[in-house]
C-alpha cells in the first residue's frame, strides 16, 4: 500500500513509517510531498494520508500521529508504549521534556534533515535509531 505525507520530514514522519512498514504494513510504500498536496495524492495514487492537515491518521486528542497509528492498530510490542512517550514528547510542542530522550530524539531527527539529501534517505538512515530504541525500551520495562 502506498501512504503520503508532508515532505521534510522530522520526528514523526520517520517514526510514523518506521511504525507502518515494521508492525503495519511491511510492503509499505512512502510518499513524501508538499503539505498542501498532500490530500491530492493520497487520493490519486489510492494512498493513505497521515501526519498531515485533513489526513486519515493525524494527531488527535492531544496525541502525535504516531500515538494514533498505535491506538488505531492495537499495536503492541514490549517497549512501544515508552517509546511512543518519547516520540510525543519529541514531536509535540512545548511536550520536550516529557522523557529525558525526547529532546535527544527532536534533535537526531533535525539534525538528519540538514543532512540527508532527501526524506527517503532521512527515513532510511533513522530507522536504525528507532529499532535501537525501541530494543532500549524494551529493557527499560512498560512505563
Amino acid at each position: 500500500m502506498k501512504w503520503v505525507t508532508r515532505e521534510r520530514v522530522k520526528v514523526d514522519r520517520v517514526a510514523c513509517p518506521w511504525l507502518i512498514q515494521k508492525f503495519i504494513d511491511a510492503q509499505a510504500e512512502f510518499l513524501f510531498v508538499p503539505a498542501d498536496r498532500v490530500l491530492e495524492v493520497a487520493e490519486r495514487e489510492q494512498a493513505i494520508s497521515f501526519d498531515a492537515p485533513g489526513a486519515r491518521y493525524t494527531h488527535r486528542e492531544g496525541k502525535c500521529t504516531f500515538e494514533v497509528l498505535v491506538e488505531e492498530y492495537g499495536i503492541e510490542a514490549p517497549g512501544l508504549s515508552r517509546l511512543a512517550r518519547i516520540v510525543h514528547g519529541a514531536d509535540i510542542a512545548g511536550d520536550v521534556t516529557l522523557t529525558a530522550e525526547s529532546a535527544g530524539l527532536k534533535a537526531l531527527a533535525e539534525g538528519f534533515q540538514m543532512v540527508c539529501r532527501d526524506d527517503l534517505e532521512a527515513q532510511e538512515r533513522q530507522w536504525p535509531v528507532y529499532d535501537a530504541l525501541l530494543a532500549w525500551c524494551a529493557a527499560q520495562g512498560e512505563v
